[in-house]
């Protein structure tokens, strides 16, 4: 009997080893996994390449895997906002890689891993020094920069209800990442707030088919004091 449910996120995380390429979802704070960054945060990875979007918000979640030191590289669009202290400081001391990457192009090198994609090219980043080193080609009259794929060993998203074989949905804005990086690892872990019956969910509305997802954690919906739902992004 096919069963992907894992009892927690500790467990389903527990091999993650040194060195490991980590996708996180998120878009922000948006679809962020924070059970699953916790989790690997305790768990004590360090030496880790993260893929995501941004480079972590405040102090926990992502941010607290960069301020503990346990991130070498860090692949993302958006590194710097009002609140990414922790990426600037270690940046600026050169204790950092960064990888800068257009949002179109991290969304299409995700995509193109999980699609066995050699590579694509794209006039984003043309002319600049995100082109530097990469080769270039003239199609119709425009110049093209070829982008490679971008594999994980491991992928951490956060979706809404899932069922024991790995199917997922999303909730609104959360799904961001989610679907093309279970694509692209090798290890997707994603989390939900209902784990239903099979069956239960529609064929016609699945986003992330069971075959992309091999662990599945439940976590609660957290209501904050304000009636609202922490996790409800």
């Amino acid at each position: 009997m096919i069963d992907k449910i894992f009892p927690s996120a500790e467990a389903a995380l527990a091999d993650v080893a040194d060195g490991a390429t980590v996708m996180i979802g998120g878009f922000g704070t948006a679809g962020l996994p924070n059970e699953l960054t916790d989790a690997l945060l305790a768990q004590g990875a360090r030496e880790l390449t993260i893929v995501n979007n941004n480079a972590g918000n405040g102090d926990t979640g992502l941010a607290a895997l960069l301020a503990a030191g346990r991130v070498r590289k860090i692949i993302c669009s958006f590194p710097r906002q009002v609140d990414s202290h922790h990426f600037d400081r270690l940046y600026r001391a050169g204790k950092i890689e960064l990888e800068l990457v257009p949002q179109g192009n991290l969304a299409e090198r995700i995509r193109a891993a999980g699609a066995g994609i050699g590579g694509f090219f794209t006039p984003t980043g043309y002319g600049t020094e995100l082109a530097k080193g990469k080769e270039t080609r003239e199609i119709d009259g425009r110049m093209y920069v070829l982008e490679s794929p971008i594999h994980a060993d491991f992928a951490l998203i956060k979706a809404e209800r899932g069922d024991r074989w790995g199917n997922l949905t999303y909730r609104m804005t959360a799904r961001n990442f989610g679907p093309v990086m279970a694509m692209a690892a090798r290890t997707t872990v994603a989390t939900v707030h209902q784990v239903v019956d099979l069956g239960a969910l529609d064929p016609e509305c699945l986003v992330t088919p069971g075959l992309f997802v091999q662990r599945v954690v439940r976590v609660e919906r957290v209501a904050t004091s304000g009636g609202g739902f922490k996790n409800a992004a």
